[in-house]
């Protein structure tokens, strides 16, 4: 699991530097059409110092996707990695001083939201603010950033559906989405969290998932477990009181559940939950678990494929799945122009 985190997390980040790096050189200015009598020029200016704050879940990548183009634009950039992986952006910061970065173009600040943080989105200092992170946390910049009227880019939370699609693919797009959940310990925004299927084959979804649950291994991340701890207490305390509303409401619980796994006693390790008949009412359905908890939904009608899919304030991507072909490439972008989700993916 530690190799995978660290091909990912690094691997991404390094490439989505060298992307920006790359197209330094191919932001271009415009002319816009105007009368014979004018010239109007749109042109593209550095904004000054931006902000940045970054998650815990993939620090690098999350860090290299705000300074990546923000360094490229020539803006300076002042990060403020999450509390709990304040080492990795500290390592990054030592990289810039490796490759001879001039001194006050990136820096890092670690230190608490509440103040280092807070002091990014509110500081005339500071001309751009981008945060990815919770909901709650994001309507507090806005707060604050409304002080200085600067400009805020938010990246929230995360409800995603994937929508598996009735055909002959079905199994494997169950299977799939489970496997897909549990990556990272379910801590992604962009998790597919609620899985909508054909409701009058809900019961064939729960054995495929239930047997797809059993595959998933939780332990030392240094291991072959599929599945490490997640982050602190806090996390862990919060991933189980939304599993145990998820039985109170009346959710079929497939796998997992409260408490830690069979065989482990300690270390905030969470069993891999499936629950199935959920409904949109159910907290489980709304709220952003951040574990590897997963909801499976049935849906009636492509009306209620998309009703249901965006009966939550986080959206960020929605995954329908099936096995591809050009038909099926083209039935999908149908689908998709009737969603408000930040991104669409078909899974090859």
């Amino acid at each position: 699991m530690l190799f995978r985190s660290k091909s990912v997390d690094v691997n991404s980040a390094a490439n989505c530097i060298r992307w920006y790096g790359e197209a330094v050189d191919k932001v271009y200015d415009e002319i816009a059409p105007t009368a014979d009598t004018a010239l109007a020029l749109i042109t593209r200016q550095p904004v000054g110092v931006v902000g940045v704050i970054v998650p815990w879940n993939y620090p690098m990548i999350m860090a290299s996707w705000k300074l990546g183009p923000a360094l490229a634009a020539g803006n300076t950039s002042v990060l403020k990695p999450a509390s709990f992986t304040s080492i990795t952006a500290l390592m990054l910061g030592e990289v810039f001083q490796e490759v001879d970065l001039p001194p006050g173009v990136a820096n890092i600040v670690a230190g608490p939201g509440g103040t280092a943080g807070e002091v990014l989105a509110s500081s005339n200092l500071v001309d751009k603010t981008a945060f990815t992170g919770s909901t709650e946390v994001g309507r507090r910049i806005m707060q604050l950033a409304s002080g200085t009227v600067k400009p805020v880019t938010l990246e929230l939370g995360g409800k995603s559906a994937n929508i598996v699609l009735d055909d002959d693919a079905f199994a494997k797009g169950v299977a799939r989405g489970v496997s897909t959940m549990m990556t990272n310990s379910g801590q992604s925004c962009n998790a597919p969290t609620r899985m909508l299927v054909p409701a009058a084959r809900m019961d064939e979804a729960i054995v495929v998932a239930r047997e797809a649950a059993s595959q998933i291994t939780v332990g030392d991340p240094n291991g072959n477990s599929m599945l490490g701890p997640v982050v602190n207490k806090t996390q862990f305390d919060k991933i189980q009181k939304l599993i145990q509303a998820g039985i109170d409401e009346g959710a079929t619980l497939v796998s997992g559940g409260v408490g830690r796994p069979d065989g482990i006693d300690k270390g905030y390790f969470v069993k891999p939950t499936v629950f199935a008949n959920v409904t949109p009412a159910m907290t489980i359905a709304r709220e952003e678990i951040f574990g590897p908890v997963l909801a499976i939904m049935g849906y009636e009608a492509k009306v209620t494929e998309r009703e249901q899919s965006g009966r939550t304030v986080h959206r960020v991507r929605l995954g329908p799945f099936e096995e591809k072909g050009e038909a099926d490439l083209t039935k999908e972008k149908l689908m998709a122009a009737g969603f408000e989700a930040a991104l669409v993916r078909a899974p090859k």
